[in-house]
């Protein structure tokens, strides 16, 4: 008898080990702007099912190994959806070992090591693209706002603009004031090759309603005009309704 060794059987699964490092966040953005991203890209690629976009979730790369938990991180090439189920974590060893190709970091009131240890770790990874967004520029003069960086030989280097074009992801990547959850303020959005950005799904909902208004008053207008029509049309006598 041939025994089959499957050495992937061996390692843990995702309910197995910690989804999180349970650190709370001391700023909320490090959810909502990952949450924001998340929303435009499934407005974006309703019918793309090989993205995922996970938000405060761990990714393991190694069962020995913590995990390195990101603000957010977006994966091309994996299932989306896993059945019914929600993935816990995000395990090298359950994706065909497909690294993130965009890792962000939200720097927050405590530094995490986002412009070194992190960064390092993320190269090490294989993780093509690295954002940094400083939410409070003051706090560090010497550092832009959003710092987006590309994997080269082994090592990041920063890119320049704004938005920054993701070629691997077909999006750029960038900053710019507006409102989401009723809060105004500068957000990061995705844009497209054009420079254009992608409406975030209040937006969409905003539009779908104010292309509903619009129909309705067309057709309103319309009716007014008939209306007028049929009045002239007995002023002179003719029945509207023979013709």
């Amino acid at each position: 008898m041939v025994l089959q060794y499957d050495p992937r059987q061996c390692l843990p699964s995702s309910a197995e080990l910690p989804d999180s490092d349970d650190t709370p966040v001391d700023n909320e953005l490090q959810n909502l702007i990952p949450n924001l991203l998340d929303g435009i890209l499934a407005m974006a690629w309703p019918q793309r099912v090989d993205w995922f976009f996970g938000v405060d979730m761990g990714i393991y790369y190694d069962p020995d190994q913590p995990a390195i938990v990101p603000d957010g991180f977006l994966s091309l090439g994996v299932e989306r959806f896993i059945g019914e189920d929600v993935r816990l974590s995000y395990m090298f060893w359950e994706e065909d070992h497909i690294p993130p190709i965009l890792a962000l970091e939200v720097v927050s009131k405590t530094y995490g090591g986002e412009y070194e240890r992190k960064k390092t770790i993320y190269a090490d990874l294989g993780i093509r693209y690295y954002a940094v967004y400083l939410p409070n520029h003051k706090s560090r003069r010497k550092r832009q706002s959003l710092e987006v960086y590309i994997l080269e030989n082994g090592t990041y280097q920063q890119l320049d603009g704004n938005p920054v074009w993701l070629p691997e992801i077909g999006l750029g990547l960038g900053r710019e004031r507006g409102t989401y959850l009723g809060r105004e303020r500068e957000w990061l959005y995705w844009f497209n090759q054009d420079g254009d950005r992608l409406l975030t799904p209040e937006e969409r909902v905003e539009q779908a309603e104010s292309q509903v208004e619009q129909e309705k008053n067309r057709a309103e207008q319309a009716k007014a005009r008939v209306e007028r029509l049929a009045e002239k049309l007995k002023a002179l006598g003719v029945d509207p309704d023979s013709i």
